[in-house]
């Protein structure tokens, strides 16, 4: 235990060293300062049973709305504290509407611990996927607070199974039950004698059909589609950016245009984004900006938008697999189009492996390879209608998780 608190405050030491130059570091750390007084100040205005649910950034999220959504249709007594561990998450996610506080996760102390716990006090706690805070799970454990794992993934490579693992291992007790998303995660939590575990699959699914179902259109990528076929590239990072612009502007394929949807929005790398595209000499478009109907390009600078934007997609690329790792496919999935994505190590995916295994999604590492892979996308009929069946069939068999989770949980 010595040495794992040893590691948080040194990891924490370097984030607070970090905030002098890195404006997410910063972010991070003003957003946790004065945490008591200003937590204790807004729980003391909200009554009744509570909820904690704690995410790590955006994509845990995604996993845990739909569950947050459930428990407050169906049990609209308790109060949901939403918590982050990432700027990006918090961020984008302070005002959700389904939480009655939203906060940046303190730092994994003991004394942190113990002091969020006894101003919170939660009835039922729901950690999302990752994060196995331990002195958190600890202190839950001892004052006996069910808490649950929420479509959580385990590989061999994760410390519980490593020789120095025990530390994290005794922190799997805290959970009641611990929902995975697959059979092999079950199989590697028995291997250390962890048998609470439940096969229930990914809440996402339940999150990217409620997006799909609620479809609202969007008229300027209408306007910028006309009657084209469209490439969308997601959640895309500079090294995407080169290998999709490079495969594009090489494509030779009549009526068929692009759009870029960067994962930063931020200026000065929205500038490099449109540098490149300039340098390909293709003509192009800013969302935010007068719309170009001739416009090859389309930069979607907006946050929020791009699950939608799927929908006009005849194929998708998901960005990622060159910086931070590989995005969210089943947004694009859940709309029957095939998917593309840069790199071989998506092992970690779950549903990226679902959809190679399916033929409904190709990896690339060269522009040559993507572009054979898009011609074929694009110009076979067939294989569309195929993979479109496929991935409806996929979904079907993979949604209402989050029910499933929740029959178990006594409210």
């Amino acid at each position: 235990m010595l040495f794992y608190n040893l590691g948080v405050y040194a990891y924490t030491f370097a984030i607070y060293l970090a905030s002098a130059f890195k404006p997410k570091a910063k972010l991070w750390v003003a957003g946790r300062k004065n945490w008591r007084q200003k937590y204790s100040q807004q729980l003391k205005q909200i009554s009744g049973k509570k909820i904690w649910v704690h995410c790590a950034s955006m994509g845990e999220f995604e996993q845990g709305r739909p569950l947050m959504e459930f428990i407050k249709k169906n049990h609209p007594e308790y109060k949901i504290i939403l918590t982050f561990f990432s700027p990006s998450g918090y961020e984008f996610c302070k005002d959700y509407e389904n939480a009655d506080a939203v906060f940046y996760l303190p730092y994994d102390s003991r004394s942190n611990a113990k002091y969020f716990l006894e101003i919170v006090g939660p009835e039922k706690v729901f950690f999302i996927k990752y994060e196995f805070w331990v002195n958190y799970l600890i202190q839950l454990k001892e004052k006996n607070i069910e808490t649950y794992l929420i479509s959580a993934v385990f590989k061999d490579h994760h410390p519980f199974f490593k020789w120095y693992g025990k530390i994290f291992i005794r922190s799997l007790s805290a959970f009641k039950i611990l929902f995975v998303q697959d059979k092999n995660s079950q199989q590697l939590l028995r291997s250390v004698n962890i048998t609470n575990v439940e096969i229930c699959g990914d809440t996402r699914f339940d999150r990217v059909l409620e997006i799909k179902n609620k479809f609202m259109p969007i008229s300027e990528i209408e306007k910028f589609k006309g009657n084209n076929k469209l490439i969308v590239a997601g959640s895309t990072w500079p090294g995407d950016e080169d290998l999709i612009l490079e495969s594009f502007t090489k494509l030779n394929l009549p009526n068929v245009k692009l759009v870029i949807v960067p994962h930063n929005i931020d200026d000065n790398l929205l500038a490099d984004t449109i540098s490149k595209i300039e340098k390909h000499n293709l003509i192009f478009s800013v969302f935010t900006r007068t719309i170009d109907p001739n416009s090859q390009v389309l930069v979607l600078n907006t946050m929020g938008s791009l699950s939608k934007t799927y929908h006009y997609a005849s194929v998708s690329y998901i960005g990622g697999g060159f910086d931070s790792g590989l995005h969210n496919c089943l947004e694009a999935a859940v709309y029957g189009i095939p998917v593309t994505f840069y790199g071989n190590d998506f092992s970690k995916y779950n549903e990226a492996v679902d959809l190679i295994n399916l033929k409904a999604a190709m990896n690339v590492n060269t522009s040559p390879e993507l572009i054979k892979v898009w011609n074929n996308f694009l110009t076979d009929e067939k294989l569309s209608t195929e993979i479109s069946e496929t991935l409806s069939s996929y979904f079907e068999n993979n949604s209402n998780i989050t029910e499933k989770i929740l029959k178990d949980i006594a409210f």
